[in-house]
């Protein structure tokens, strides 16, 4: 299953969050999802706090740990989506 997640930053916690994020390697964040999950992609509207992100995993638990480790900081969104062959494949079926 693929989750989109759109954040906002709490203001108070703009700077802080940003130095966190930056000093985070590649490794140090997939060690954060674990193996369970994978990040698609991931867009930052810096100015603004806010961005969103593409996230697969069959496994909700591990999803929701991994969102909650960034929840202090920013509200968080979270719906289920699917790509284009998915919904072409769930729309000819109607």
């Amino acid at each position: 299953m693929k989750f989109m997640v759109t954040w906002q930053l709490h203001p108070e916690k703009l700077h802080e969050t940003l130095g966190l994020f930056s000093n985070m390697s590649q490794k140090d964040d997939e060690a954060a999802m674990g193996d369970d999950v994978k990040l698609l992609g991931r867009w930052h509207d810096l100015a603004r706090g806010c961005g969103v992100a593409i996230f697969e995993t069959n496994n909700a638990e591990a999803f929701s740990k991994y969102a909650l480790n960034w929840n202090g900081a920013m509200d968080l969104d979270v719906s289920m989506v699917l790509d284009d062959e998915e919904a072409r494949a769930i729309g000819r079926e109607l």
